[in-house]
């Protein structure tokens, strides 16, 4: 198995099986640490560098609380408009990571362009985390998800997943990258013009995915283990900031997950994720079934930034 330390975390393409694995055995090894809620020294002497050009929540703050729980320090901006990246300047992906990279030990970068943390890497000696890049991937969130599914069904391989929502978010390219590495069928559920490209879809194939469309989730859910929701209602995650300047649509009865559907009609054991934000594809009464594990999930991004920070810094292998 091919080591992390001094390793990028851009794209879930780049991971083998084992080392999905790997992740989720340190994962596992340092979930104590957040759990009690106590600070180790692990990373005491490193330094995280946030470099986010996109709204964030879970994801910077994840990053900054998993560093802080290793005993880490963390610098950076979450307003590139307070930058020279974002003001007259326009200061580029290059001159920013050389000079970020004197400043810590390892950056994690949210960018509205597809691809920037891969350009950030091509300049960069120290290791980029992708934060998620415009429709790209997100790679992190993702292997919280299935840190989370691992945690809570006690394996990945064999359950049968359900995807519902925009397919051209970076959140779903990741998932589908990841599932070729496991014996996982994954149905696709998505508005016309938010399905999977025919691109896309060349490609999965490919990688010997196995996946189906369809066009309601009331059809498919039936079978499901896993269920993991992303809006359809959404900013355009191309733009470095999209408000809400008029009245945004509601969810289609095709993409929503409510109380009453998965009484009727779901497994009684599966699970349903959302990475968030959420708008209303799930209504806030399915927040005490027993299918949520989006507050789960929530925590697990903590701990799977602790696995992934002390990996590539090099303190755990």
């Amino acid at each position: 198995m091919r080591s992390f330390n001094g390793r990028d975390i851009l794209s879930l393409k780049d991971f083998e099986r084992n080392e999905f694995f790997r992740v989720f055995e340190v994962a596992e090894e340092l979930e104590p640490i957040a759990r009690s809620r106590r600070n180790s020294d692990l990373l005491a002497d490193k330094t995280l560098v946030t470099a986010f050009y996109q709204p964030s929540t879970r994801t910077r703050l994840a990053h900054e609380a998993a560093m802080h729980r290793l005993g880490g320090h963390v610098t950076g901006f979450s307003d590139a408009k307070m930058t020279r990246a974002g003001d007259f300047y326009q200061e580029s992906i290059k001159d920013t990571v050389k000079m970020l990279e004197f400043y810590g030990d390892v950056i994690v970068m949210r960018h509205f362009q597809q691809g920037a943390p891969h350009e950030a890497a091509k300049w960069a000696s120290i290791p980029i985390i992708n934060g998620g890049d415009g429709w790209g991937e997100h790679p992190t969130q993702i292997l919280t998800d299935l840190y989370t599914v691992l945690r809570e069904k006690g394996c990945i391989d064999g359950l049968k997943w359900l995807a519902v929502g925009d397919m051209r978010m970076r959140t779903m390219h990741s998932l589908a990258y990841a599932l070729t590495q496991f014996d996982c069928p994954i149905t696709f559920v998505a508005p016309p013009d938010m399905a999977l490209t025919s691109e896309f879809k060349e490609e999965l194939r490919g990688y010997s995915l196995n996946f189906k469309e369809a066009e309601h989730v009331e059809q498919v859910i039936a079978d499901a283990d896993v269920i993991l929701v992303e809006p359809v209602v959404q900013p355009d995650y191309t733009k470095q900031r999209d408000e809400r300047g008029k009245e945004v649509g509601q969810t289609p009865a095709n993409y929503k997950i409510t109380r009453e559907l998965l009484a009727n009609k779901a497994k009684s054991d599966a699970i349903l994720l959302h990475s968030l934000p959420r708008m209303d594809e799930i209504p806030t009464d399915v927040d005490i079934t027993r299918w949520s594990r989006y507050w789960q999930e929530a925590f697990n991004g903590v701990v799977m930034r602790m696995a992934l920070l002390s990996l590539v810094l090099g303190k755990m292998e």
